[in-house]
Protein backbone atom coordinates (compact mmCIF):
# COMPACT_ATOMS: atom_id res chain seq x y z
CA UNK A 1 0.00 0.00 0.00
CA UNK A 2 1.22 3.47 -0.87
CA UNK A 3 2.35 5.59 2.14
CA UNK A 4 0.28 8.50 0.84
CA UNK A 5 -2.87 6.42 1.22
CA UNK A 6 -1.75 5.41 4.73
CA UNK A 7 -1.29 9.10 5.54
CA UNK A 8 -4.80 9.83 4.23
CA UNK A 9 -6.36 7.08 6.37
CA UNK A 10 -4.51 8.12 9.53
CA UNK A 11 -5.30 11.80 8.88
CA UNK A 12 -9.00 11.07 8.43
CA UNK A 13 -9.21 8.85 11.52
CA UNK A 14 -7.46 11.37 13.76
CA UNK A 15 -9.21 14.44 12.34
CA UNK A 16 -12.71 12.96 12.49
CA UNK A 17 -12.10 11.62 16.02
CA UNK A 18 -10.80 15.03 17.18
CA UNK A 19 -13.76 16.81 15.59
CA UNK A 20 -16.25 14.49 17.30
CA UNK A 21 -14.49 14.79 20.66
CA UNK A 22 -14.33 18.60 20.51
CA UNK A 23 -17.98 18.86 19.38
CA UNK A 24 -19.20 16.62 22.21
CA UNK A 25 -17.10 18.43 24.80
CA UNK A 26 -18.29 21.84 23.65
CA UNK A 27 -21.89 20.64 23.48
CA UNK A 28 -21.86 19.15 26.96
CA UNK A 29 -20.13 22.07 28.64
CA UNK A 30 -21.58 24.81 26.46
CA UNK A 31 -25.18 23.90 27.30
CA UNK A 32 -24.90 25.57 30.71
CA UNK A 33 -23.48 28.71 29.12
CA UNK A 34 -26.26 28.75 26.52
CA UNK A 35 -28.93 28.40 29.21
CA UNK A 36 -27.47 31.48 30.91
CA UNK A 37 -27.27 33.40 27.63
CA UNK A 38 -30.88 32.53 26.86
CA UNK A 39 -32.08 33.51 30.35
CA UNK A 40 -32.81 29.99 31.58
CA UNK A 41 -34.88 28.82 28.61
CA UNK A 42 -33.72 25.17 28.65
CA UNK A 43 -35.60 24.04 25.53
CA UNK A 44 -34.22 26.91 23.48
CA UNK A 45 -30.73 26.30 24.89
CA UNK A 46 -30.91 22.64 23.84
CA UNK A 47 -32.13 23.57 20.35
CA UNK A 48 -29.42 26.22 19.83
CA UNK A 49 -26.81 23.82 21.23
CA UNK A 50 -27.85 21.14 18.73
CA UNK A 51 -27.77 23.61 15.83
CA UNK A 52 -24.31 24.79 16.84
CA UNK A 53 -23.05 21.19 16.98
CA UNK A 54 -24.46 20.40 13.53
CA UNK A 55 -22.86 23.55 12.09
CA UNK A 56 -19.59 22.72 13.83
CA UNK A 57 -19.58 19.24 12.27
CA UNK A 58 -20.43 20.55 8.82
CA UNK A 59 -17.74 23.22 8.77
CA UNK A 60 -14.98 21.14 10.33
CA UNK A 61 -15.61 17.88 8.52
CA UNK A 62 -15.94 19.82 5.28
CA UNK A 63 -12.58 21.42 5.95
CA UNK A 64 -11.04 18.03 6.80
CA UNK A 65 -12.32 16.62 3.51
CA UNK A 66 -11.10 19.58 1.45
CA UNK A 67 -7.69 19.53 3.14
CA UNK A 68 -7.17 15.82 2.48
CA UNK A 69 -5.12 16.06 -0.70
CA UNK A 70 -1.37 16.01 -0.14
CA UNK A 71 0.84 18.25 -2.27
CA UNK A 72 3.65 15.69 -2.51
CA UNK A 73 3.65 11.93 -2.38
CA UNK A 74 4.82 10.44 0.93
CA UNK A 75 8.00 8.47 0.33
CA UNK A 76 9.08 7.27 3.77
CA UNK A 77 8.08 7.16 7.45
CA UNK A 78 9.59 10.59 8.09
CA UNK A 79 7.51 12.11 5.29
CA UNK A 80 4.44 10.37 6.69
CA UNK A 81 4.91 11.96 10.12
CA UNK A 82 5.67 15.38 8.66
CA UNK A 83 2.61 15.32 6.42
CA UNK A 84 0.39 14.17 9.29
CA UNK A 85 1.76 16.75 11.72
CA UNK A 86 1.07 19.61 9.33
CA UNK A 87 -2.41 18.41 8.41
CA UNK A 88 -3.51 17.56 11.95
CA UNK A 89 -1.97 20.79 13.28
CA UNK A 90 -4.00 22.84 10.82
CA UNK A 91 -7.16 20.91 11.72
CA UNK A 92 -6.53 21.60 15.42
CA UNK A 93 -6.04 25.30 14.70
CA UNK A 94 -9.30 25.42 12.73
CA UNK A 95 -11.13 23.64 15.57
CA UNK A 96 -9.71 26.16 18.04
CA UNK A 97 -10.65 29.16 15.90
CA UNK A 98 -14.18 27.80 15.46
CA UNK A 99 -14.49 27.36 19.22
CA UNK A 100 -13.22 30.86 19.96
CA UNK A 101 -15.59 32.30 17.36
CA UNK A 102 -18.57 30.54 18.95
CA UNK A 103 -17.60 31.71 22.43
CA UNK A 104 -17.11 35.29 21.21
CA UNK A 105 -20.54 35.45 19.56
CA UNK A 106 -22.29 33.83 22.53
CA UNK A 107 -20.53 36.18 24.94
CA UNK A 108 -21.74 39.17 22.92
CA UNK A 109 -25.30 37.82 23.09
CA UNK A 110 -24.92 37.19 26.83
CA UNK A 111 -23.64 40.72 27.48
CA UNK A 112 -26.57 42.19 25.59
CA UNK A 113 -28.98 40.15 27.72
CA UNK A 114 -27.26 41.22 30.93
CA UNK A 115 -27.41 44.87 29.89
CA UNK A 116 -31.13 44.60 29.12
CA UNK A 117 -31.78 42.97 32.50
CA UNK A 118 -29.85 45.71 34.31
CA UNK A 119 -31.94 48.48 32.72
CA UNK A 120 -35.12 47.25 34.43
CA UNK A 121 -35.19 48.20 38.12
CA UNK A 122 -35.66 45.17 40.37
CA UNK A 123 -38.24 46.94 42.59
CA UNK A 124 -40.39 50.00 41.98
CA UNK A 125 -38.93 53.26 43.29
CA UNK A 126 -39.84 53.92 46.92
CA UNK A 127 -41.40 57.20 48.09
CA UNK A 128 -42.48 58.31 44.66
CA UNK A 129 -46.14 59.18 44.34
CA UNK A 130 -46.30 60.15 40.72
CA UNK A 131 -47.26 63.41 39.02
CA UNK A 132 -49.00 66.15 40.87
CA UNK A 133 -46.19 67.48 43.03
CA UNK A 134 -47.11 65.37 46.07
CA UNK A 135 -43.80 63.52 46.44
CA UNK A 136 -41.20 64.08 49.16
CA UNK A 137 -39.25 66.43 46.88
CA UNK A 138 -42.16 68.64 45.98
CA UNK A 139 -42.03 72.31 46.94
CA UNK A 140 -43.93 73.15 50.11
CA UNK A 141 -47.52 74.17 49.56
CA UNK A 142 -48.23 77.91 49.88
CA UNK A 143 -50.08 78.66 53.11
CA UNK A 144 -52.71 81.37 53.74
CA UNK A 145 -51.51 84.89 52.98
CA UNK A 146 -50.74 87.09 56.03
CA UNK A 147 -51.34 90.74 56.08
Amino acid sequence: MDLTVVAYVIYLLISVALTIWVARTLSRNGRIFLADVLQGNEKLADAVNHLLVVGFYLVNLGFVALYLKAADAVADARGLFEALSVKIGVVLLVLGVMHLGNVYVLNKIRRRGVMEREQIPPVPPQGWTGPGGQGPWAAPAAGPARA
